[in-house]
């Protein structure tokens, strides 16, 4: 098996990668070299994990709250023409 060195990461992309790795809960090593294998084209990226901690909420709301939801986002559809000028 090779070995090779990575040179000029500053500080900040390092603490970055390694604060990935604990995230992920895989080691730094095995984080790079899956960024490495990935970026390469050796490797398939993961499909993203789909959540459904939230499946329960779907389809619960009577008709009056997501109207009344609906209103209260009517304000953000808004366009203000002064913007796009």
């Amino acid at each position: 098996m090779s070995a090779m060195t990575l040179r000029g990461l500053n500080e900040d992309e390092a603490q970055r990668l390694r604060e990935e790795a604990r995230r992920q809960e895989v080691s730094l090593n095995a984080l790079l070299l899956r960024l490495v294998r990935e970026g390469a084209g050796l490797a398939k990226r993961p499909r993203l994990r789909r959540r459904h901690d939230l499946d329960a909420l779907a389809g619960t709301w009577t008709e009056e709250q997501a109207a009344a939801f609906a209103t209260a986002l009517e304000d953000t559809e808004r366009i203000d023409p002064e913007m796009w000028k």
